[in-house]
């Protein structure tokens, strides 16, 4: 069995520092880098760029809304036209760093409120794979598992990666629970663990509420601004090549 592990990295723009990329590069297979709206600068993006290269790890873009002080989690209304330009322009502002240091992106990720519209907005949805497919068709889209963002992927003829959480709870439809609850993130090392593990070996997840969730995930993600996200990633690598899976990407390059 394998699995791809991914991290949101480069989430830190000017003086403002945040996680620990070099940890858990160590650790992960893929990363998403920040593209400048939520979080991300001209210093940070090839800088990440530059570890992650390093690191042999493979490189996403992490498209927001332009939202640096909410972070790109607030849901900012936009027209699909214009999902589609925020799309071509952060990925067009990576790609530019990737290129210069000799290497290629491999997927991309939408960050925060985008994704989250994008997984059950099937408008939005096709406003991030159109322009994904346009802006290079070789890119795999990575979205929420069962949600619109496979399907418009799908239905663009992109390949798609299939992503659940290790460290967020979900709600009874199968998405995630929203931030402004007090337990959309688990921060319990062990729970993590057993989440984790049973995603990948099971096909499964359960929801706040106990309902037991059907799912298939090509990657998992550890998110890269918790303060635990290195203990949490470090402990699911260890446990799974306990359970023979191995840690690495199996789809793109």
């Amino acid at each position: 069995m394998a699995i791809d592990f991914n991290a949101d990295l480069g989430e830190g723009y000017g003086a403002f520092s945040v996680g620990n990329d070099e940890e858990l590069l160590s650790i992960i297979s893929s990363c998403n880098i920040a593209c400048g709206f939520h979080a991300g600068d001209y210093k940070t993006i090839p800088q990440t760029i530059e570890k992650a290269l390093e690191k042999g790890v493979q490189m996403g873009a992490h498209p927001s809304f332009y939202d640096l002080h909410g972070f790109g989690r607030r849901k900012i209304p936009h027209t699909p036209e214009d999902i589609y330009q925020l799309m071509i322009y952060q990925l067009g502002a990576l790609q530019g760093f990737v290129q210069l240091h000799g290497g290629r992106l491999n997927h991309v990720k939408p960050h925060g409120a985008l994704y989250n519209m994008g997984c059950k907005d099937s408008s939005i949805a096709m406003a991030i794979a159109q322009a994904v497919k346009d802006f290079d068709d070789r890119l795999v889209l990575f979205g929420l598992a069962n949600s619109e963002l496979i399907r418009a992927g799908k239905q663009v003829g992109l390949e798609t990666a299939q992503e659940a959480f290790a460290d967020r709870t979900y709600q009874n439809d199968g998405t995630l629970t929203p931030r402004s609850e007090k337990n959309a993130v688990l921060h319990d090392t062990h729970d993590v663990i057993e989440q984790a593990l049973r995603i990948a070996k099971d096909g499964k997840v359960i929801s706040v509420d106990g309902e037991v969730i059907e799912l298939h995930a090509d990657t998992l993600c550890f998110h890269g601004d918790t303060p635990e996200a290195v203990e949490h990633a470090k402990a699911c690598k260890e446990a799974f090549e306990k359970e023979g899976i191995n840690i690495t990407t199996t789809f793109g390059m």
